[in-house]
């Protein structure tokens, strides 16, 4: 039995929500390693952010609402919802609305929102005005993404090669997905246990990452690794996953 295999003792149920242009596929590698340590893993894409999806219109309501309906929809209970990035906003929108169903949510180099506050109110002035002039010039209102993002605060320090297909992966992000807000109660304050993991390379973070950690209440779980740790180093993201 492998090191991920004895980590955790009960099959459970992952529900893996992306972060902010990524989809489905950026959790395969960490989904695949929960699959063969028994549990059961969903990895999810977002409205407005699949191959050719349109997503002009989509806002955070529709992932929030996406993420309920799957769990809803496959019949899931004792749910551990683990979020990528910006995903901490959907996550945090659904495990208010999944109350019964949801066991604990993990929040991996994600952002932990505040009630009316959105993505971009955590940036800072100069980033959000960026984004907001991106969004603005957007004929769809999206934000496109760039291997620039991906070289300097996603990937630094990556192969090339893996710099540009994680690239070309990536889609135009619904710019209402920063844009709005929530205004539901933090998972802590629902009594939800949580967990917090943090790269040991991550650039990617509008803020601190242990000062997202602190809203939860709690210290980060460092791990090996960029923000894109979940491609680079899934053995040991997943295995932070189990062991949290």
């Amino acid at each position: 039995m492998s090191e991920i295999d004895s980590a955790y003792s009960t099959n459970s149920t992952y529900v893996l929500i992306p972060g902010a242009w990524h989809g489905a596929w950026s959790w395969r590698p960490v989904a695949e390693r929960l699959r063969a340590a028994g549990h059961r893993a969903v990895c999810l894409t977002l409205p407005g952010t699949g191959d050719g999806d349109d997503p002009s219109g989509v806002g955070l309501q529709d992932a929030v609402d996406h993420v309920v309906s799957e769990v809803e929809r496959l019949g899931l209970t004792d749910v551990t919802l683990v979020a990528h990035s910006w995903g901490g906003y959907p996550m945090a929108g659904a495990a208010h609305r999944l109350s019964g169903k949801v066991s604990r949510a993990v929040f991996y180099a994600a952002q932990v929102p505040l009630r009316g506050r959105s993505l971009l109110d955590d940036n800072p002035p100069e980033a959000a005005a960026w984004l907001r002039n991106l969004i603005d010039a957007s004929p769809t209102r999206s934000i496109p993404p760039t291997l620039e993002f991906v070289q300097g605060i996603f990937m630094q320090g990556a192969e090339d090669g893996a710099q540009r297909l994680v690239a070309e992966l990536l889609t135009p992000l619904p710019g209402n997905y920063f844009l709005d807000a929530l205004d539901v109660p933090s998972v802590t304050e629902l009594g939800i246990p949580a967990l917090y993991l943090l790269g040991e390379d991550d650039r990617a973070l509008p803020l601190p990452g242990a000062e997202f950690a602190a809203r939860l209440g709690l210290e980060p779980v460092m791990v090996p690794g960029t923000h894109e740790g979940l491609l680079t180093h899934p053995d040991e993201i997943a295995k932070a996953i189990l062991n949290g």
